[in-house]
């Protein structure tokens, strides 16, 4: 070959090698950009994932208190024990520690059973594979904290937390509880969640390949945002009263339960809302499951349980009768124990012949043959208008969560038959709170307000007391004149005084109130169960100028003494007895005890 041909075959071979070169850079480059400059900020982001950690920083859960500042929920810094079981894992096997025992040791240390660590430090995905972080214990003290560093295992986490505590223990169903994750179930702890709950904070610190925070570096923090308080309108005096009655009452009666709702009547604070049986609000699972049983037990059934009312709805059907004028002091009931209405003979309770009667007298006598003359006397267009006005049917909207809406039969729908029996309390169905929102207008003077359990929301500030809202949600309306309700009330003090709640009689006291006796509904069929009853009691003092309300209702007591007067008036009796005390409310006779003639019966 020719010195020419072999210098060219060398040029074209440095062309070759040039151009593959050229063009290798040219991907290299490609790359390069791609990744720099494309993709440069994904893999920025995985790079920061994985040599910093971001720890959630629980914000402390707002207070929870009485009208008087008594602590009744409060949130306390404690600590959580997660962990990281990749690097656990890798720790255990690089320093030769079987498994079982680094279990047996956590177990011991944080108080959980053996098989329930074994079986979160085998947590795996859906691949297959150990979760990277898993909870190991939540609401963890200090001294537990301290033993879990002695064991020096690397990928255990600690970090702060929360543990929400119930100093008194009382107002279960009201109060609600938290879940782990700090949130509220039921009660007020979930209807005002987002006021205590507060703003979680933020840490970010670097981390080692061991997921240990690397010392000397600067940890980016934002600081969590602490609950609101809030202030309740329960007295926590009135409120152990309530409890240790119902629960006292429940016994007495063989009682399936007992509720009892007490409250200012002039503005609508509930003063008092206690159930029996009630739960543990430091231990409000049973067994960490949520059955329907548990559910059950958690529900405030003064505001969730609808019940026919039987002879307290007689109030209402009073009320309605004097605001529209249907009838006066002159009127005169000939009741001989029964009536007929269409095709149907209704009676009086034991058929009793009261001959003839006044308006105040079929009160006193809560005789139902006179109510249905007064009812007929009222009419269902008005008894409806009257009914609909004061809350019967829909939510009081009271700020607790599960409230039922009660029970009124449509206007076209109700026959002379409906009349009749609506009014006397069948046929007809009310919660507690719905029922005292109605009778509290009796109460007060004629004025419907939304009963409520929030007195207000507030927050500190350099240990100063910052109020943010106050209730106010009061939607008052006027169903009845103020004269008229007076007269209403004096009837209801001549039950006590000689009716059918002698028993709540207190010398030199002025307590105003209706019985009320009912058949309990079967939920299923609709009709009524043999033997089983609900009795309730509503009373209000002083009578001439009322400062407490209340109500008691008695779900199944035992069938062989089930009327109100035998179960519901001497459970008010003991709360009227004390309540008077703690509410400074004097007898007429200074010189009068409140023992005086507490035998008087009918």
């Amino acid at each position: 070959m020719s010195k020419l041909k072999r210098k060219k075959a060398q040029v074209k071979r440095f062309f070759i090698v040039g151009v593959l070169l050229s063009l290798v850079f040219s991907i290299l480059m490609g790359r390069l950009f791609y990744l720099m400059v494309i993709n440069g900020s994904n893999y920025k982001t995985l790079a920061v994932e994985q040599q910093t950690k971001s720890i959630t920083i629980a914000p402390l859960r707002g207070a929870i208190l009485d009208r008087n500042g008594l602590a009744l929920a409060l949130s306390m810094s404690v600590y959580r024990v997660d962990a990281d079981l990749v690097v656990l894992e890798r720790y255990l096997v690089d320093n030769k520690i079987p498994e079982g025992q680094a279990s047996e040791k956590l177990s011991k240390v944080l108080n959980v059973k053996n098989s329930d660590v074994e079986k979160i430090l085998n947590t795996e995905n859906s691949k297959g594979k150990l979760l990277q972080f898993v909870s190991l214990k939540r609401n963890v003290e200090e001294g537990v904290v301290d033993s879990i560093k002695k064991l020096k295992y690397k990928g255990i986490i600690i970090s702060s937390d929360v543990a929400r505590i119930y100093p008194n223990g009382f107002l279960s169903q009201v109060i609600g509880h938290t879940n782990l994750d700090g949130s509220g179930v039921d009660g007020v702890e979930m209807g005002y969640n987002n006021e205590l709950a507060g703003i979680p904070g933020v840490k970010v610190v670097e981390m080692d390949r061991n997921n240990n925070e690397l010392p000397y570096t600067e940890a980016v923090t934002v600081n969590p945002v602490d609950g609101k308080d809030l202030t309740l309108t329960m007295d926590a005096r009135i409120q152990d009263l309530a409890e240790r009655v119902a629960k006292e009452t429940l016994a007495e009666n063989g009682a399936k339960s007992v509720s009892i709702t007490i409250m200012n009547p002039n503005n609508g604070e509930v003063l008092a809302m206690a159930n029996s049986p009630d739960y543990n609000l430091k231990e409000p699972y049973v067994e960490d499951n949520i059955s329907s049983q548990t559910q059950e037990i958690w529900k405030n059934k003064a505001v969730s349980d609808i019940f026919e009312p039987g002879s307290i709805f007689k109030v209402i059907l009073a009320a309605a009768a004097l605001q529209n004028n249907a009838v006066t002091d002159k009127d005169r009931f000939v009741s001989n124990g029964s009536i007929k209405v269409g095709n149907k003979i209704l009676y009086s309770d034991n058929k009793e012949n009261y001959g003839v009667e006044t308006f105040s007298d079929i009160m006193k006598n809560s005789d139902n043959v006179g109510f249905v003359k007064l009812g007929q006397m009222i009419g269902k267009v008005n008894l409806y208008k009257f009914a609909k006005n004061a809350g019967i049917g829909e939510k009081t909207n009271i700020d607790l969560p599960g409230e039922s809406a009660g029970l009124i039969k449509n206007l076209k729908s109700i026959t002379p038959l409906d009349l009749a029996t609506m009014s006397y309390g069948q046929g007809v169905a009310v919660t507690q709170i719905q029922y005292m929102a109605a009778f509290n207008a009796v109460a007060n003077g004629g004025s419907w307000i939304t009963p409520h359990v929030m007195k207000e929301i507030s927050h500190n500030v350099n240990g100063q007391k910052v109020v943010d809202k106050q209730y106010n949600n009061l939607n008052k309306r006027t169903i009845m004149g103020r004269d008229k309700a007076a007269q209403l009330r004096t009837c209801l003090e001549t039950v006590v005084k000689e009716g059918t709640a002698t028993g709540t009689y207190m010398a030199g006291y002025h307590i105003a109130g209706k019985t009320g006796t009912a058949n309990e509904v079967n939920s299923v069929s609709g009709g009524y169960i043999a033997g089983k009853y609900i009795s309730s009691f509503a009373g209000m003092a002083p009578a001439n100028n009322p400062k407490v309300s209340l109500i008691v209702t008695i779900e199944e007591p035992n069938s062989d003494k089930y009327y109100a007067a035998q179960t519901a008036v001497p459970a008010a009796r003991k709360l009227f007895s004390e309540l008077f005390s703690i509410m400074n409310i004097s007898p007429d006779n200074a010189s009068n005890t409140i023992n005086e003639n507490a035998n008087k019966k009918k």
